[in-house]
């Protein structure tokens, strides 16, 4: 590779990733322009760099270059679309701790403390992240917040969006919010019971995959292999 090839290269998987750098959000760019900080490379953008270097070297020529330069925008869209490990562990936190929340809430309103409280309480009992979405729930309610604003704090938990609905219905119309949340716990637990049974019929079917693709090789050597080679002898 001549040093033209290599600088021309390099100037494609540059624009490459400033392709990837476009889809950040203006607020972010500003405060990245405005903030003093110690530069670090993007791990995951290094790797889509790296892909697409290693695929123009492998094809060659000016196709390798745009192939190259191609994987290493997808590889960049895609790597950066991935959840990350703390973050699916945080949300499937969440959805485990939901059932209780919402049957310790019931306990607490029917027990007559208010619905502040009542978060507040069950916030410090359950912990993890859904208490702390909790504590900011009860927070907001105290310092007078609209209910369907100080709900929304767990609103974009999976299965939360109808504890939030009950109770800004619950404050608008003064439904009993305590039998709405009993509801809610138990049909979480019914949903998740489906799930964990699909899960496992799931699993069943894929631990068979493997198996087949072992023993398909073996029933093919062992079985049809010796039967061909005796046809074929007798026939020639």
């Amino acid at each position: 590779m001549t040093p033209a090839e290599a600088l021309l290269i390099a100037s494609l998987l540059a624009a490459a990733v400033v392709v990837g750098v476009r889809g950040r959000p203006a607020r972010r760019r500003l405060a990245t322009l405005t903030t003093r900080r110690r530069w670090r490379p993007d791990p995951l953008r290094l790797a889509a760099g790296l892909g697409g270097f290693a695929v123009t070297l492998f094809v060659g020529g000016l196709l390798g270059l745009v192939a190259g330069v191609a994987v290493a925008v997808a590889l960049d869209r895609f790597l950066h679309r991935l959840e990350p490990a703390e973050a699916r562990a945080r949300r499937l936190r969440e959805v485990a701790d939901l059932p209780l929340a919402a049957d310790l809430m019931a306990a607490g309103l029917r027990a007559g403390a208010p619905v502040d409280h009542a978060a507040a309480e069950v916030a410090e009992a359950i912990g993890g992240p859904l208490g702390e979405r909790l504590t900011r729930v009860a927070r907001s309610i105290r310092l007078g917040a609209e209910p369907a604003e100080a709900w929304g704090h767990i609103a974009t938990v999976a299965g939360a969006g109808r504890m939030a609905q009950a109770a800004v219905r619950s404050s608008a119309s003064g439904s009993a919010l305590a039998g709405a949340l009993t509801r809610l716990a138990d049909d979480l637990r019914a949903d998740r019971a489906v799930a964990n049974e699909a899960a496992a019929r799931r699993a069943g079917v894929l631990i068979v995959l493997p198996l087949g693709l072992c023993f398909l090789p073996a029933f093919i050597l062992a079985g049809l292999i010796p039967v061909l080679i005796a046809v074929l002898r007798d026939v020639l």
